[in-house]
């Protein structure tokens, strides 16, 4: 069997919109195999309109049975808040916790607190699947971003759980990042040969940023799972690679994976 190559994504342009302050875990996963890396932000995090249900909700803590994290920008706007409240991590201790993944579990658990259920797939219906028996009479607290799916309260409220959403912070389109991006999209020798999507809303931001008349042919589309391809196809773009575990590092491995992949199929092609 031929060697997997040590920089197996050598002479990859690959372009990452994730958050500014969050971008660099996958940029420097991409360059360590070789990839020339492109950082420009499809999303910014900000505050939420208001506080006032996340603080309520934090004042009365003590009437809840369950937490879940959706993302680790849910647990950092969660943790700051508690501080701005003077409120503590003991004051959570008695909260069965659930995250949707690995990343959002370490941040959970980096602040002390012990995290119950990760589900097997790191989306929405694998959470309401993995809390399938164990909410049905329980006060839940959902804190997420402003905008996002409505699968995991209206499922556990069928499921008999009483689920209180709250905005812990709000993704917008960071409109720095319009006039880099058209630039980029247009001179076809900085273009990415791959651009990835971490989520829904780095998809629709990214056509918002890019408008239809700057995707030129010839890139492809990396996706972190099967709920950010729903929301590229429905944007009428292409998924060309969909990570296996809905990480980080295996959206990584799908792009090394498709690269290889190319790779082999050129050579055939070479030999013909």
């Amino acid at each position: 069997m031929k060697p997997v190559p040590s920089k197996p994504l050598s002479g990859l342009c690959v372009l990452v919109g994730r958050a500014r302050h969050q971008s660099d875990a996958p940029s420097s996963e991409l360059r360590v195999l070789g990839a020339n890396v492109i950082q420009i932000p499809f999303i910014e995090i900000r505050k939420p309109r208001s506080y006032r249900p996340l603080d309520a909700a934090l004042e009365t803590i003590a009437e809840y049975d369950w937490l879940i994290l959706t993302s680790v920008n849910g647990v950092n706007a969660l943790w700051d808040r508690l501080k701005k409240r003077k409120l503590s991590r003991k004051h959570l201790k008695h909260l069965k916790i659930a995250a949707i993944g690995p990343a959002t579990r370490k941040a959970i658990e980096s602040r002390g607190l012990k995290v119950s259920v990760v589900p097997k797939e790191y989306i929405a219906e694998s959470v309401v699947a993995s809390l399938k028996n164990k909410v049905k009479g329980k006060r839940v607290l959902l804190a997420r971003a402003s905008v996002a799916r409505d699968v995991i309260p209206r499922e556990l409220r069928k499921l008999g759980s009483r689920v209180d959403v709250v905005d812990a912070y709000k993704t917008i389109v960071p409109k720095s990042s319009r006039i880099r991006l058209h630039a980029l999209l247009k001179d076809a020798r900085q273009r990415p040969d791959v651009v990835t999507f971490t989520s829904s809303s780095t998809a629709r931001n990214f056509v918002k940023l890019a408008g239809k008349n700057y995707m030129p042919d010839g890139m492809r589309f990396a996706s972190i799972g099967p709920v950010t391809s729903a929301t590229l196809h429905e944007l009428g773009l292409p998924v060309h690679v969909e990570a296996r575990k809905y990480t980080i590092p295996g959206l990584v491995e799908a792009i090394v994976r498709a690269a290889l992949q190319a790779n082999v199929t050129s050579v055939r092609h070479s030999r013909r």
